[in-house]
């Protein structure tokens, strides 16, 4: 499977990421640990996970693309197969890259649970291709820092870039209307971990402030009217959760 994208400027505090041609252009959003980039760099490795770019994979360690695409011997910089690993000289602390779109359908926020132990983007990619859903069926997965990802990473998924419709909740057609984020993790055995919490309490603070939704539609998938789960678990410190949202 190849992932394609164009190269865009950075303005100050917005950052951009390839759309759908159909779409109209995306807010950008910076990352949320930007700061003076005179930090301490190192070298890191970092697996491609599905819907990531090179110019995505650029903002998130603050090295640019060409040296991403010269030290890997990258010969199409527009083409780079998903599980590769990917060496990045000089990098950053990873940072969050948020890219917010135009688009009237989101008015719920849904949230849910992995039910496994360890996971990433990924993995539940390749579960829900053999499931027959067309890729991965959630919008964001914030990892639990298992499978190689980090605790607390926000991983955008090709849906979310390409603005469509969830394959995460069917109750009360939650998938046309909800974004679906996934949190690593069994939380009817656990809790997640504060990484987790907060990264999920920044991301939804920053999709819920674009789109206008109200802390009323932010949902577990087994609220959502006609769902049978108790996901995302009879652990997950909803109370706490609701009460950080801005």
């Amino acid at each position: 499977m190849m992932l394609n994208s164009s190269k865009r400027a950075i303005i100050p505090i917005l950052l951009l990421c390839s759309l759908l041609s159909s779409c109209a252009a995306p807010t950008r959003k910076a990352p949320v640990d930007a700061g003076p980039l005179a930090v301490h760099r190192q070298n890191v490795y970092h697996t491609v996970a599905p819907g990531e770019t090179l110019w995505r994979i650029s903002q998130m360690y603050a090295v640019a693309p060409d040296t991403i695409q010269r030290v890997n011997r990258i010969t199409d910089a527009n083409s780079v197969n998903i599980g590769t690993r990917l060496y990045i000289p000089g990098a950053v602390p990873r940072r969050h890259v948020i890219t917010l779109y135009p688009n009237r359908k989101w008015k719920y926020i849904i949230i849910h649970h992995s039910g496994t132990e360890t996971g990433s983007s990924q993995m539940f990619n390749e579960a829900h291709i053999r499931r027959g859903w067309g890729g991965i069926g959630y919008h964001f997965v914030i990892d639990n820092g298992t499978a190689g990802k980090d605790d607390g990473q926000i991983e955008t998924s090709p849906r979310w870039i390409q603005q469509l419709d969830g394959a995460h909740c069917k109750a009360s057609s939650m998938n046309e209307k909800g974004i679906g984020i996934c949190l690593v993790g069994n939380f009817s055995n656990g809790r997640p971990s504060r990484a987790q919490m907060d990264s999920l309490v920044y991301l939804v603070n920053t999709l819920r402030e674009y789109y206008g939704i109200p802390k009323s539609r932010i949902l577990g998938h087994g609220d959502v009217p006609g769902a049978n789960t108790e996901c995302p678990g009879t652990r997950f410190p909803w109370h706490k959760f609701m009460a950080r949202l801005k």
